[in-house]
């Protein structure tokens, strides 16, 4: 069991520290994965960035995910492609259900990275972390869009998960680094003693500060 997450990011940062990673980039899946990730990039002096992923829910059935959208410019749509096809959406039928949930995801750009240009992962590692995982869906989205950006590799790194996700997340990553691989997995909270949810503000002050405009510059998109 993990202090709070502050605790669970330090202890991953001392296992990842080991691995020798060449010019790594920390991607926080918000809003849990940010204090964790907050800790191994100080650790490792790493930038660190968010990789916000917006889940596009089946006609009728919002909470089975047809596909995922994860912030880009422009985003990368992620289909789920058994559930595209026992749906039998076309072409048309995915962009209209992906626009319903574009608004949303740009709110979320907008609030999060507060005039934050995304960091570059070309030729980098990448070390996509969260708090935890327990079917490992968003991540597995996350991996599959980070891959269409040419990174070096990508290392998922997470404090807690069940080993059929972690086996998962390793057909789809190149490391998987996991310090808790219950067998009986619990609701994520029970794995730690401090496990509050974040509000937007807290998760954004433990994020960069934007850097300020030279004098002439345009105002970030």
């Amino acid at each position: 069991m993990f202090r709070d997450r502050t605790d669970a990011g330090q202890k991953l940062a001392a296992e990842l520290g080991g691995l020798g990673l060449h010019n790594p980039v920390v991607l926080a899946l918000p809003r849990g994965g940010v204090p964790v990730a907050a800790e191994i990039a100080r650790a490792l002096k790493a930038p660190l960035d968010l990789l916000i992923v917006r889940k596009v829910g089946a006609p009728g059935n919002p909470e089975l995910a047809v596909a995922a959208m994860v912030d880009g410019d422009p985003p990368d749509l992620v289909l789920n492609r058994e559930i595209v096809e026992a749906y039998g959406l076309d072409d048309a039928e995915l962009r209209m259900l992906a626009n319903r949930e574009r608004p949303e995801l740009e709110r979320r750009r907008h609030v999060y990275r507060a005039g934050r240009p995304p960091i570059p992962v070309g030729d980098r590692t990448v070390i996509l972390v969260d708090d935890g995982a327990a079917t490992g869906t968003t991540m597995k989205v996350a991996i599959r869009a980070l891959k269409r950006r040419s990174p070096r590799e990508i290392v998922i790194a997470l404090p807690v998960a069940p080993p059929s996700t972690l086996e998962e997340l390793g057909r789809e990553a190149d490391k998987v680094v996991c310090l808790s691989q219950p067998a009986r997995f619990l609701a994520l909270g029970y794995h730690y003693r401090d496990f509050p949810q974040l509000t937007d503000d807290e998760m954004i002050a433990m994020l960069p500060k934007p850097e300020p405009l030279s004098k002439g510059s345009p105002p970030p998109a």
